[in-house]
């Protein structure tokens, strides 16, 4: 696919549109590095905050990670964890603050589900990695 400059569609849009096609196709596969910003700002003839920019996109969507000085590399899936919810709990899911990123060693994007129990008891866990079930009727 090539970038249309004149499409209604921003530049960085149709970059992360490419990017993600390559990463769910499996062209790029877990653990790949995504080119450099050099190389796609050449590839695609675009400027590097476009890239940036998709890249940014792809990283909120949980698809890529970004480590200073080691590039951007496409996230592997992670493994869910069960959680099952305890009768009369609530369940929210937000944005985690930055000490919650940093404890749960979160990648940029990836939501919190906050569980709330009925004595007050909170629990906070990556979205990423739990899959919520319900109890089973008995």
């Amino acid at each position: 696919m090539t970038i249309d400059p004149r499409s209604h569609t921003p530049v960085y849009v149709q970059v992360a549109d490419l990017l993600r096609r390559q990463i769910e196709s499996g062209e790029l596969a877990p653990g790949v590095s995504l080119p450099s910003e050099a190389r796609l700002t050449q590839e695609y003839g675009i400027g590097r905050e476009a890239v940036r920019m998709a890249i940014s996109i792809l990283r909120s969507e949980g698809l890529v990670s970004t480590v200073r000085g080691h590039g951007t590399r496409v996230r592997r899936a992670p493994h869910r964890q069960r959680v099952e919810l305890p009768a009369g709990a609530s369940v929210i899911a937000r944005m985690p603050t930055g000490q919650e990123r940093n404890e749960l060693q979160l990648d940029e994007g990836v939501p919190v589900l906050e569980i709330r129990h009925g004595k007050g008891r909170v629990e906070v866990e990556p979205g990423d990695q739990v899959e919520l079930i319900r109890p089973t009727e008995r």
